[in-house]
Formats: C-alpha cells, sequence, structure tokens
C-alpha cells in the first residue's frame, strides 16, 4: 500500500504523523486504539465492527488554511504551514499530497506574486504587517472552489532589507490594498485549474491573536459560497462554515450513523435501507422524532430527515445554525428545525419529546449535566459520533450507569496520515 514517504515536508511540517508507515498500518494501529479504549471503559461484550478506510487517502481534504510568515527571522516570504513544534517558522507548502493539486497551484502563484512584489506578512512579534492568512476551500463532489485571501487592514508595503544593522528597516513602497488584491485575484483566475473558482475574497482581520477571524470580508470576484453534495443533499459552505473536511468520508460516516439510527436488530435490513438512495421506508421513521444534538450546520439532522417524522437539530454556534436552515431550505426539506443553544439549557425548552437521539459532540464530549438530561428521556437507542475516543470513552460510564449499553460500534477514518479517527457507536437501552 502506498505510504507518504515521497512528500518533501515529511517529518518537517506539523500535519501528517504517520509519514512513515503504510495506511493499512495506519488503519491497524486506529482500529487497535479505539477498541482497546472502549475495552478498558466497559465491563460488558459488544459488537465492534473494526474500522473503514477513507474512500480517499491522497488529495481528500476539501479545505486548508495557509499562513504567511517566513522560515527564518527575516527570510524570505512564504505561505504554508507551521514547521513542526514551532510557532513562529512557516515553510511554504505547495505540493501536499492531502489536497488536489488545485490547492497547490494557488498557494504558489499567490506566493510568487507577494513575495516579487515584497509585500510584508503580520509579524507575530511586532504585529505590523499586511499578509496573514490564505484560506482554501473546494468541494470534492462538485468541484467548486472558494479562496479568502486574509489581510489586515493597513495598507501593503513593500519594505527593503538591509544588511548593515545600522540602517533601519526603509520603506520604498506603499501599494493601494484594494488594486493589489484585485491584481492577484486576476492571476489566480488565470490559473489552469481542474475545478471551477466560484469565488475570490478578502477578508479584513486586525485582531492579535493569530487565527481566522472576521472584521469583514469584501467580494473581489464572483460569489461569497460553494457548494458541496453529500448523499444526494447539497449544502452552500461559505469561508467560515463548519463542515467536515472530508467530503467522501462523511459520506461513510452518515452512511454508518443512518445505518445504526434504522438498526432494529436485523443487520442487513439497516443496511439496505441506509444505502437506499430514496431513503428509508415511512414505516421505519415516519412517525419518529429524532434529536441531533451539537448538530453544527445540520448535515446529519437533513440525512435522517428524508425518513424521519421530525428532526430537531440543537447547536450552540448561531452562524452554524443559520448555515443549518439555509441548507435545509435549499434542499426543501420542512420537517427539521434548528435551535441557536447550549444543548444542556435548550433540551428544557423543547415540549416534543425525542423518539431517537443523535449525538455529535466537540472534541471535549458532552457536559455531565447535559448527559444526564439526555439520558432521562429514556429513549431506546442512542447514536453516538466521536471524534475523539478518549472522550467517548468517559461518557461510556455514566451512559452504562444509566442502562446503556453498546450494541454496535465502528470506526471510520476520516483523516488518512493523521491521529485523528471518528467512531460511531450505537447505544440501546435495556
Amino acid at each position: 500500500m502506498e505510504n507518504i514517504n515521497n512528500c518533501m515536508l515529511a517529518g518537517i511540517c506539523g500535519g501528517c504523523k504517520h509519514t512513515a508507515v503504510s495506511y493499512d498500518e495506519q488503519l491497524k494501529l486506529k482500529n487497535d486504539f479505539v477498541k482497546s479504549l472502549l475495552d478498558s471503559a466497559v465491563d460488558y461484550d459488544y459488537e465492534y465492527e473494526g474500522i473503514i478506510k477513507s474512500p480517499l487517502i491522497f488529495a481528500y481534504r476539501n479545505k486548508m488554511e495557509y499562513s504567511f510568515g517566513d522560515e527564518k527571522k527575516d527570510g524570505s516570504l512564504t505561505l504554508g504551514l507551521h514547521k513542526k513544534r514551532s510557532y513562529y517558522d512557516v515553510i511554504n507548502c505547495d505540493s501536499c499530497l492531502l489536497v488536489h493539486d488545485d490547492f497547490n497551484k494557488i498557494v504558489r502563484a499567490t506566493r510568487e506574486y507577494f513575495a516579487e512584489l515584497g509585500v510584508t506578512y503580520k509579524d507575530k512579534r511586532s504585529h505590523k504587517g499586511y499578509l496573514r492568512h490564505l484560506l482554501i476551500r473546494r468541494a470534492v463532489n462538485t468541484g467548486d472552489i472558494l479562496i479568502d485571501l486574509v489581510t489586515t487592514g493597513e495598507s501593503p508595503k513593500r519594505v527593503e532589507k538591509h544588511s548593515d544593522i545600522n540602517a533601519p528597516d526603509k520603506i520604498i513602497e506603499v501599494y493601494d490594498a484594494r488594486e493589489t488584491v484585485d491584481k492577484w485575484a486576476e492571476i489566480i483566475k488565470g490559473l489552469e485549474l481542474t475545478g471551477n473558482i466560484r469565488g475570490i475574497l478578502n477578508t479584513i482581520n486586525d485582531s492579535m491573536a493569530d487565527a481566522i477571524k472576521n472584521d469583514r470580508t469584501d467580494i473581489i470576484y464572483g460569489e461569497d459560497h460553494i457548494y458541496e453534495e453529500i448523499l444526494g443533499l447539497r449544502f452552500k459552505i461559505t469561508p467560515f462554515s463548519f463542515f467536515q473536511t472530508n467530503s467522501k468520508g462523511a459520506e461513510v460516516l452518515y452512511k454508518k450513523a443512518r445505518e445504526y439510527v434504522l438498526w432494529n436488530g436485523s443487520d442487513s435490513e439497516a443496511e439496505r435501507l441506509s444505502d437506499s438512495s430514496e431513503g428509508t421506508p415511512e414505516e421505519k421513521l415516519s412517525d419518529k422524532v429524532v434529536y441531533d444534538l451539537y448538530s453544527g450546520t445540520g448535515t446529519i439532522a437533513q440525512v435522517l430527515s428524508q425518513s424521519a417524522k421530525e428532526v430537531i437539530g440543537v447547536e450552540i454556534v448561531e452562524e452554524a445554525v443559520e448555515a443549518a436552515r439555509e441548507n435545509a431550505k435549499l434542499n426543501g426539506l420542512d420537517n427539521c428545525s434548528f435551535i441557536a443553544g447550549d444543548v444542556l439549557k435548550t433540551l428544557d425548552n423543547i415540549s416534543e419529546k425525542p423518539d431517537l437521539i443523535v449525538l455529535d459532540p466537540p472534541r471535549d464530549g458532552i457536559n455531565p449535566k447535559a448527559l444526564k438530561k439526555i439520558v432521562d428521556y429514556g429513549v431506546d437507542r442512542i447514536v453516538y459520533i466521536s471524534c475523539k475516543a478518549q472522550s467517548l470513552a468517559r461518557d461510556l460510564g455514566p451512559l452504562q450507569y444509566s442502562g446503556y449499553r453498546m450494541a454496535k460500534v465502528c470506526a471510520v477514518d476520516q483523516f488518512p496520515w493523521t491521529d485523528n479517527v471518528e467512531t460511531v457507536v450505537l447505544l440501546s437501552k435495556g
């Protein structure tokens, strides 16, 4: 099986962890890790289905956030990822194997353009400079591309560096920000790409933190969003939307989650219904109310709403809730609703009680008080999707105490060459 040893940045950048082993060996490591962790968390038998590999092991990422900087102090402009275990040093990354080559072409052209102009990047020490980040999203299933250049609000400057320590940096040219960005956008539009550039943006971020924050976003070309398609549904994605990073892997993950939701003791029937492009027969979920807690942009809720009576999503991030509502409308779904709020507090205000519950919490897992409210509903089945197996193992304790047992478990590899692994668990009561 292929490995990633031919990556020029293997062992240098802080991205991939498993650069020296085959993909098959990675799967075994992740599979054994999840199984061992869950075995130590419970004292009963359960069905472990193993790990499902990612449909794509290269060029699977649909989003990247690159940083501007330099690889050494006062070095030439770089655009890429932080060097392993380094806060300041940024290495060029225009040949990454985890993204489509369209990403690499855009990164390369962007760096060359601004390096030739001599435009400064925002220095973490002085907090001065213009260039900050480059965000690229490329939908795997539609080929839509969205590019967002993140800069400070000041005018871009060209600075000449003097080797004489007695000669200070000398500003020799100041550029008009919009004109500079417009010229960059024209270069990007002229690239030969496989995908279709749907929008080019410029986000202004003057915060002190080294993170992408949105003070204002200007549309330089096209639109401020792209579309991705998952399991027959269409999703609008903006620069800062949360969306699964591996589109093909997300389809596998959601199909497994849907299979577990439909499970009633018959594996073959649940799998057949989950694979059905038309959704599930009405008698299976048509009279059921499903809670999708920690629903994000509502992707899982919309997948399930095709066959459920009603799906209610709860998510604390208001922007994600707005996106979920918009995407549900886009897909013509009128039986799923989304509530913005903390799960712990919001559950007290929902009048309709659930028949099934889907949990997809953040990496830290579920607040113990919220988990108590969840199990008090007493539903027959809970499907728990975890992006951090350690948090899942911790939450299994109170779930077991409340009478829930893992009936089926499956690991799903969403992030080849990294340590991360998703786990889908079907919990049944009694």
